[in-house]
């Protein structure tokens, strides 16, 4: 099945003394934008979450789509 991305928010956050709060708020505020609008193949929900979840790095806190019928 295909999923068009139509909003998504990450947790960017880290335990490590490198990682500032305004690196993990920049983070989350930019992350977002190269991913809504993209379109995914996917089995179900839970297969969209974790490929996305997989090729961002990033844990996902929300996550909105749309499913497309071919």
């Amino acid at each position: 099945m295909r999923y068009l991305i139509t909003d998504i928010a990450f947790d960017c956050s880290l335990e490590d003394d490198d990682w500032t709060p305004k690196d993990q708020q920049e983070t989350e505020e930019f992350l977002p934008s190269s991913y809504i609008g993209s379109i995914w193949d996917a089995s179900d929900g839970e297969d969209l979450l974790e490929e996305l979840t997989t090729a961002s790095g990033w844990c996902i806190k929300r996550l909105d789509y749309k499913h497309i019928l071919s």
